[in-house]
């Protein structure tokens, strides 16, 4: 027979887990890897502190990151965006504005330079494999740089 224990939260703890972030996802196609995701060290904290941009901001470099993960040397993340006529963008950089604007630089289809600034009541991405540009040895991973940065900074502002 073997003896189970059973943990005992604080009420403390409990308060801390209830406003840790959290994530869960099924797939119905088991070839599908995404979870677990690996998260930037500033999304294990509280959200509380955070604005929804900044939320919204570090969320969408955890979700890039994972996305890239499953792609090949051929292919990099792109952005579509739903309800506009915008297209694909190559992301070129990410960004936020306190308290509520989220910005995506980069470049469309045609070539030409495009930021996307966007409210996060508004939030529609749609992550999509890109072919990189043939003239590129290795695809850009902006995941991993947006998730470094993340790491890295303390509070950026200009």
């Amino acid at each position: 027979m073997t003896k189970t224990t059973m943990q005992i939260d604080t009420s403390a703890e409990m308060m801390e887990n209830d406003i840790l972030p959290k994530c869960r996802e099924v797939h119905t196609n088991p070839q599908t890897q995404t979870a677990p995701h690996t998260m930037p060290k500033a999304l294990s904290g509280s959200a509380a502190k955070k604005s929804p941009a900044q939320w919204a901001y570090e969320r969408i470099i955890m979700y890039i990151q994972n996305f890239e993960k499953q792609l090949d040397n051929d292919h990099e993340v792109g952005l579509g965006l739903a309800g506009g006529n915008t297209g694909v963008i190559k992301i070129e950089g990410l960004g936020y504005y306190d308290p509520d604007i989220v910005t995506y630089y980069g470049m469309n289809q045609g070539g030409a330079r495009t930021q996307l600034i966007q409210h996060v009541s508004q939030l529609n991405v749609t992550l999509v494999a890109s072919p990189k540009h043939i003239d590129q040895p290795e695809p850009n991973r902006i995941g991993f740089q947006l998730a470094s940065a993340l790491d890295g900074e303390e509070d950026v502002t200009t």
